[in-house]
């Protein structure tokens, strides 16, 4: 792998480097040709470009998950910066490009989230939670330490799923401390488990894309059944208060209708929840794409946080 990575380049800049195939996803121009919409991708980060008037031995060759050597310019198009491609091909077996170098990973080993989210389960004091958190995790413990948290936008680097979990337990915890009126053991099997289905929902760090159950169930959905089918082997009653509480937090953790929750928070929990996982989503986003903006200048749109910018500011 190069030591020049898709950030490095500036607008208007010749890029020629190896980047992996984030996805290519086939469509149709206005005068009736085929083109790949691409997402490239290193550990700096990604940058989208169109291969037009692409055939379908072109369209069968250049698959997600693929190594490809990139020639092409960095431009702006409305505001974000994509590569004009001028010339693309797989990379050989000889030049020895491996998947793993172009994905981006979480700040903290898979072995360092484990061990902290395993004393956290320690501290969920309630017998039924903390028997169904152990459950459920002890079934998707390794995906849930290697799989990104989404598909684009908020941590979606592999381990960013646990990453993002031991992130909202440490705001969790200030929580706690700040409003002792807060259930710690419900807010904590609730922040463990709020986004475990999505070890089903996604396909892996790889070209992530969603399953057939992610697609028609959604995380919520799939982590809820999770949840019913631990009671069932633990003979917990899943009508409980218990259950029905730490249900009802993962059930609401969108917040809103709208926006996916199939119930609305009715409990202090469920709503600090929501909140949390806001916030920590927000702020990966905000400091994902200012990373990448010089100072004294405004960011790229962020598709996640409705289309804003954010500006970079000159001082410390």
């Amino acid at each position: 792998m190069a030591d020049k990575q898709l950030y490095d380049y500036q607008n208007n800049d010749e890029i020629a480097l190896f980047v992996l195939v984030k996805s290519a996803d086939v469509r149709v121009a206005k005068n009736g040709k085929k083109f790949i919409a691409f997402t490239f991708q290193d550990t700096s980060g990604t940058l989208t470009g169109k291969f037009w008037d692409a055939s379908d031995a072109e369209i069968e060759l250049y698959q997600a998950g693929e190594i490809v050597f990139l020639n092409g310019k960095r431009e702006l198009y409305q505001g974000k910066p994509q590569v004009k491609i001028q010339k693309l091909r797989l990379a050989t077996p000889d030049e020895n490009e491996q998947v793993a170098d172009y994905l981006p990973k979480a700040p903290v080993s898979a072995s360092a989230l484990r061990d902290e989210l395993n004393q956290t389960i320690f501290e969920i004091t309630n017998a039924n939670w903390n028997r169904v958190v152990r459950w459920v995790m002890q079934r998707h413990q390794e995906e849930f330490l290697e799989y990104p948290a989404a598909k684009t936008n908020h941590h979606a680097f592999k381990g960013g799923l646990a990453f993002h979990t031991i992130t909202m337990l440490h705001l969790a915890k200030a929580m706690c401390d700040e409003y002792p009126e807060i259930k710690r053991p419900l807010l904590y099997a609730g922040v463990i488990l709020h986004d475990l289905g999505k070890t089903i929902e996604l396909t892996g760090p790889v070209a992530t894309q969603y399953t057939v159950a992610g697609n028609l169930l959604g995380h919520i959905v799939i982590v809820d059944e999770e949840i019913v089918r631990a009671c069932v082997a633990l003979k917990i009653d899943a009508a409980s208060e218990d259950m029905l509480l730490l249900r009802h937090v993962i059930l609401a953790h969108h917040g809103l209708r709208e926006y996916g929750s199939p119930v609305e928070p009715e409990v202090v929990e469920a709503e600090v929840l929501h909140q949390l996982d806001n916030l920590d989503a927000s702020m990966q986003m905000m400091t994902t794409t200012l990373r990448h903006t010089e100072p004294g200048s405004f960011s790229e749109r962020v598709f996640g946080m409705n289309n804003r910018n954010f500006y970079q500011p000159k001082g410390e």
